[in-house]
């Protein structure tokens, strides 16, 4: 058994589990979390988006009631068709962009630096945003959200394709300009990571092409636990805090770790 895979596992486990719906880039952060553990190979990229899911499945429990009660209502009419079309439309966009361009965006973003440049532009955005529409909202619950709203949501979901953007910022941005409470924006958000990330995950499990080694589905197994127990804290506290506080606070912890990754990428101290 290779325990410094396990190892790994774990770290980077608890980093998805962490930042997977903090407006601070999941992505971003395992990939950070991956270049300094020297665990970046091609199982380490299939890891890193499977364990996603464990992520995911805290969002599932904790918001079963709602999920079951939508599911009972998923028909034409009904305020659970309502819902799930709207979240399979917001999907749309991002798949389609992640289809066509997921070879040039591994290529070309999946660095220190451009995740670093991503950190610091979505920062800065979130600040603008927060500070211009948050209080002009008018669509409280994501049951009231309109399929113009989603789409609308889903355009902006887009702009996660770059690494360190953060899929939850940028969702939560394009809903507060599209008219939601925070509140809803952030609840909207969660649900349109499921089928996203499953989707996500789905197509990198099938493209995984080795053989999985006994350490390896160890490890995958680990991760995929670790994410979805601390997922699972963090979402309600995430709320919580949601409810009462500004997210300013992420905004500047995104620009403070973007500048400080730049900073060292440019004076060579760090060069991956």
């Amino acid at each position: 058994m290779d325990l410094i895979l396990i190892l790994k596992a774990i770290v980077t486990g608890i980093v998805e589990g962490i930042t997977e719906f903090l407006p601070v880039s999941s992505t971003g952060h395992m990939i950070i979390a991956q270049n300094f553990m020297n665990f970046n190979n091609d199982f380490s990229k299939m890891f890193a988006e499977v364990i996603q899911l464990g992520a995911i499945l805290a969002i599932v429990v904790l918001y079963w009631n709602k999920i079951w009660k939508s599911l009972k209502n998923l028909v034409p009419g009904k305020w659970g068709f309502k819902l799930w079309f709207n979240i399979v439309v917001a999907c749309i966009p991002s798949g389609v962009l992640g289809v066509l361009f997921h070879k040039k965006i591994e290529e070309h973003l999946f660095s220190i630096p451009t995740v670093a440049a991503a950190l610091v532009v979505g920062g800065i955005w979130m600040i603008y945003a927060e500070n211009k529409h948050r209080t002009n909202y008018y669509t409280r619950d994501i049951d009231d959200v309109t399929l113009v709203q989603a789409i609308k949501i889903g355009c902006f979901q887009c702009l996660a394709l770059w690494p360190g953007m953060s899929r939850s910022a940028s969702t939560i941005i394009g809903a507060w300009i599209s008219g939601l409470s925070t509140v809803a924006a952030a609840e909207f958000s969660f649900f349109l990571a499921i089928p996203t990330m499953v989707g996500m995950s789905g197509i990198s499990l099938l493209k995984y092409k080795a053989a999985l080694s006994l350490s390896e589905i160890v490890a995958l197994s680990v991760g995929f636990l670790v994410s979805f127990i601390v997922a699972l804290i963090v979402v309600d506290k995430f709320i919580g805090y949601l409810k009462k506080k500004p997210m300013k606070v992420f905004a500047i912890y995104r620009i403070i770790i973007g500048v400080l990754l730049l900073g060292l990428s440019f004076a060579h101290i760090i060069t991956v």
